[in-house]
């Protein structure tokens, strides 16, 4: 059986002692006080991502209380939980501030103001919500100048694996407009998201209700005009045969 740990308390945090060695005492669910022979005591999270251990820094005591280290953990657990590294965040996280780098979410967030007023409304926030559900969580943080086509594949089997793959498609193509703004506006210096081209699977084709038979085509024409609901909606079944045209852009029609 596992050795059970016993969670630190405050006061068993502040009165640890320096030793002539560096030492550990656990709090339990990867949380650990790192006591070094100078007196530091730093607060680190052990977590496993893709099979290796791996340590996050999370501060030094007393600038960060236990409560503190403990809402940080639990910040860090739930990144891994839903399939984030909480180190690759953070050290994208300091090349941005460092480098001054601008990263995905920023110059996506800058695409979609200057290009918004071309869309509809509702275009604008399903495009928005999109980015923010889908890219922003995993390749937000990070220079877009770095990111490579296996980090937006990634991002990419994520939306796949729910059994959304037409939105997958979408989403790619949402990536090459990102990338190709950020190249042309001098931050990127290409497209990543044209390198993913078949490397996901075509949706299943979906047929729908067609008349094939010409003499059909006079039956419907028929029930068209026998229309008696809502007059918009009579002029409209009555002008759609003869424009050819999708009904959104009938109903905008001028």
């Amino acid at each position: 059986m596992p050795k059970r740990i016993t969670p630190l308390s405050e006061v068993k945090v502040r009165t640890a002692k320096s030793l002539e060695r560096t030492y550990k005492i656990f709090d339990g669910g990867g949380l650990f006080l790192l006591v070094t022979p100078s007196g530091g005591k730093l607060w680190h999270f052990k977590y496993r991502f893709d099979k290796k251990e791996k340590k996050l820094a999370l501060g030094t005591y007393p600038e960060i209380s236990l409560a503190d280290a403990r809402q940080r953990r639990e910040d860090a657990r739930r990144q891994v939980a839903h399939g984030i590294d909480p180190g690759a965040v953070r050290k994208a996280q300091k090349q941005a501030e460092t480098s001054e780098a601008e990263t995905f979410e920023v110059i996506a967030r800058e695409w979609h103001a200057k290009f918004s007023h071309t869309w509809t409304p509702g275009h604008a926030v399903k495009l928005l919500s999109a980015m923010t559900r889908d890219l922003f969580p995993w390749i937000g943080a990070h220079p877009i100048s770095d990111i490579k086509a296996p980090e937006l594949l990634k991002a990419l089997r994520r939306i796949e694996s729910r059994g959304t793959l037409e939105t997958a498609h979408r989403v790619r193509g949402l990536l090459g407009q990102i990338f190709r703004y950020a190249v042309a506006t001098g931050r990127a210096e290409r497209d990543p998201a044209a390198d993913l081209r078949g490397a996901l699977p075509q949706p299943n084709e979906k047929h729908h209700a067609a008349i094939t038979d010409p003499k059909e085509v006079a039956f419907l024409l028929r029930d068209l005009d026998g229309y008696q609901g809502h007059f918009v909606v009579k002029c409209a079944l009555r002008l759609a045969p003869m424009l050819f045209v999708r009904p959104g852009e009938l109903r905008q029609a001028e």
